[in-house]
């Protein structure tokens, strides 16, 4: 089996990138197809005129040579046919007439064996060209930079009359010479009217200006990746479009430049069509070549940090499971969940804001809060489903900090959940590969004689290798979100007005109508945009290879440029459709300070998109009823109302956390009067509000004080609106009285600490933290 160099070529079956062969020759293989009805004839008549009619040997050339030999007439030949030269490519020996012998045996073999169609084919596969280039489909490339297929007659007849004097015609150095030997040639095919007159007279007038060129280099990254997947295959049939993967390449090169000021070294693009799922466009790097950036390294199968870019999918999946609905109104305030303090990019907090805009501004707390309410393993199991191979891995260590990056994904992973969102939540693994055309010899031309039998034997050294792994299994399906939630999804990321625009884009003609993301990990070591239209999904990476980060590595200001470039350059054409809503989808009236059904108190009302069955369907009680007395000092329960002497107000019912939250910014908070001191009765639950939250301390924290300093640990709260007053217990010791929103700081001891609170209603809660001193 000769050794190939293998090659890795476009949907349209262009080459992309080649390798030399592991005895570094350029020895591509020719396909049949690639075999056309002149490159046959003309090989065939210059080479072996009887070779479709022989059995390997052809007595009567051997004879005649046998006598010019001899008596030293005419030319001295060797008479060998096609299929012996093939015996002598295949297992190259001393010219003796032993050799000889064997070669007319081994040719004999061959002619049993093989078809015609495949001895020609492996000799256009070996025959030398000068230098380390064999074969046709090398030299077409390597000259001519086209396969043999696009070649002219002219060019066709130069590669057939080369292989006889490899080291005498030398393209690039000899073409005077080859040109006149070409020339000769056509003459005398046009004399046998091998081919039309005027095909002849074109290419007697066809100047030659070949030079060698390099081999083609598009998507290092992937050929590499397919040669290591599939060794030994001499040609891999990759869906990548060659003008969109050239532009590609030179858009990341090109912009990364830029970058290098800013200490950025590297980006790593991914191109899907929506539709097939197949990688149109692959840039492991911004330049394969750069040792100092560790250009070698494939960025589209790193693993790194993802940011912000998973928040999308827990919130389709969040809108599944009915927990919200983009016009929900989510808490947005500092939080401990267990010990674990998120903050948002901008260290800031909201209060409340809706979930559309919390997705929109990519707001960490209240994505936290949703996952936690979702559950942790719920959200990787279906990260497991959509391919992501690490978070499987870790996931019975993944805590609520997976939602804001603390997980490990890649961006072929990521790319590959956007389209499924734009696949209305279906999602399938992506495609690399594809199938290889069938194998036929081309009729561009009548044949003269006997033509060439196109079936190829099973089993032949021309099928070896290349069987059944053209193309990688895709699995089926996998419903990951309902159409209504990734419809909802793609509707918030489609918006314009948000804080992820870049600046430069505001007011452009040129900014895409797409849905994007973006995200930066912590430390900016990571910059990611995200984006997708109907046609096409573009994943953007940028950053370093070494997580080195920079000051100016954001997914708005560094990533999103680059994605909107690529949308503007590859999809420029893309017909300006979008996503219709699904039929499972359907409209109805919310309060417009909640986002939850009216309730009796909800005047200001909005249209909100909910999903019927699934929507949670609570009313809203975002103000509640009080009993007060006469000058408001007092509430009364049912229990102590007194018959006269009472009113009805309504008062702001928000969460502890978000009313805790307002106070301590100043912001109107209005709190229910005291409870009636004089009301003897427990209050049942019905009339009580959220429970009581401590803040601070954390719960099972450790704590490391230096007595020195006489540092302190500080006491808080969050309580409902109707606490006025709380109380303080260190190891249910009293320690002090506060108002509900008052700091407290005290000494605690070493050690275990048991913190409680109570407040004016009879509830209480504790949390136990451990306490060290230096």
């Amino acid at each position: 089996m000769p050794r190939y160099s293998p090659i890795v070529l476009a949907a349209d079956g262009s080459v992309l990138h080649a390798f030399l062969n592991p005895t570094q020759k350029w020895r591509m293989k020719t396909e049949l197809q690639e075999i056309t009805p002149a490159l046959q004839q003309a090989i065939i008549v210059k080479e072996d005129r009887y070779f479709r009619y022989h059995f390997g040997v052809n007595p009567l050339a051997i004879l005649q040579a046998a006598g010019r030999n001899l008596f030293r007439t005419g030319r001295t030949t060797g008479a060998s046919t096609i299929t012996m030269q093939v015996a002598r490519l295949l297992e190259p020996k001393e010219r003796t007439f032993g050799n000889k012998i064997g070669e007319m045996l081994r040719a004999v073999q061959l002619e049993a064996h093989y078809s015609k169609a495949e001895i020609l084919q492996l000799y256009l596969n070996l025959v030398p060209y000068g230098g380390n280039i064999e074969g046709v489909k090398s030299a077409a490339l390597l000259y001519f930079q086209q396969p043999p297929d696009y070649l002219s007659l002219a060019q066709t007849v130069t590669l057939a009359i080369i292989p006889n004097q490899p080291r005498g015609l030398v393209l690039g150095k000899n073409n005077a010479r080859i040109v006149a030997e070409r020339n000769r040639w056509l003459r005398r095919f046009g004399q046998q009217k091998l081919f039309p007159a005027q095909d002849i007279a074109d290419a007697l007038a066809e100047p030659l200006t070949a030079v060698r060129h390099p081999a083609p280099t598009l998507a290092p990254h992937l050929a590499r990746r397919l040669v290591t997947q599939f060794p030994g295959q001499p040609i891999l049939h990759a869906t990548l479009q060659r003008s969109p993967q050239a532009k590609a390449e030179d858009l990341t090169r090109n912009y990364v430049r830029r970058l290098h000021e800013l200490g950025i070294s590297q980006a790593a693009v991914l191109v899907v069509n929506n539709r097939t799922r197949a990688v149109e466009a692959y840039v492991g790097s911004a330049d394969f070549q750069d040792a100092a950036g560790q250009g070698q390294v494939d960025g589209v199968r790193a693993i790194r940090s993802p940011g912000s870019t998973l928040k999308p999918f827990l919130y389709a999946l969040a809108m599944d499971r009915g927990l919200v609905t983009p016009k929900l109104k989510l808490p947005d305030v500092p939080t401990n969940f267990s010990g674990f303090r998120p903050e948002n990019f901008d260290k800031t907090c909201s209060g409340e804001v809706t979930m559309e805009r919390a997705l929109t501004y990519s707001l960490n707390i209240p994505a936290v809060r949703v996952l936690a309410d979702l559950g942790v393993p719920a959200f990787t199991d279906k990260l497991r489903q959509a391919g992501f191979r690490r978070v499987a891995q870790d996931a019975p260590r993944l805590g609520l900090s997976t939602i804001l990056g603390g997980c490990g994904a890649t961006l072929e992973e990521l790319t590959g959940l956007y389209v499924a969102l734009a696949n209305r939540g279906k999602y399938g693994p992506l495609r690399v590969t594809s199938p290889p055309a069938p194998q036929t010899l081309d009729a561009r031309y009548p044949r003269r004689g006997e033509p060439i039998p196109k079936k190829v034997s099973p089993g032949s050294l021309l099928s070896a290798g290349e069987g059944g792994r053209g193309g990688e299994v895709a699995g089926a399906d996998v419903t990951l979100v309902s159409p209504a939630a990734a419809f909802l999804t793609t509707e918030i990321l489609t918006q314009r007005i948000r804080p992820d625009l870049p600046l430069s884009y505001e007011s452009s003609l040129h900014l895409p109508r797409i849905a994007w993301k973006t995200g930066t990990s912590y430390g900016r070591r990571d910059a990611w945009s995200i984006g997708y239209n109907h046609d096409y999904t573009v994943g953007v990476w940028v950053g370093n290879f070494n997580g080195q980060g920079s000051p100016s590595l954001t997914g708005t200001d560094i990533a999103t440029p680059l994605l909107f470039e690529l949308f503007n350059t590859l999809a420029y054409n893309s017909p300006n459709n979008w996503m219709a809503p699904p039929a499972s989808l359907d409209f109805r009236l919310v309060c417009a300070e909640t986002g939850l059904v009216p309730g009796e108190h909800c005047p200001n009302q909005l249209i909100d998109y909910y999903l019927p069955g699934f929507s949670t369907a609570r009313h809203c009680e975002h103000k509640k009823e009080a009993l007060l007395s006469a000058d408001g000092r007092v509430a009364y329960c049912r229990a102590c109302l007194p018959e006269l002497g009472y009113r009805r107000q309504l008062f702001p019912n928000p969460l502890p956390e978000v009313l805790a939250f307002r106070e301590a910014q100043g912001l109107p908070a209005k709190r229910l009067p005291p409870h009636n001191p004089a009301c003897r009765l427990v209050r049942s639950d019905d009339d009580a509000s959220a429970a009581l939250a401590i803040t601070s301390p954390l719960a099972n924290a450790e704590y490391l004080l230096n007595r020195g300093e006489k540092q302190q640990l500080l006491l808080s709260c969050a309580a409902g609106s109707e606490v006025r007053q709380v109380f303080w217990y260190v190891n249910d010791r009293f320690l002090r009285a506060a108002s509900a929103t008052e700091r407290v700081f005290f000494r605690p001891p070493a050690g275990a600490v048991k913190i409680s609170c109570a407040d004016d209603h009879g509830r209480n809660v504790d949390v136990q933290v451990l306490v060290g001193e230096i």
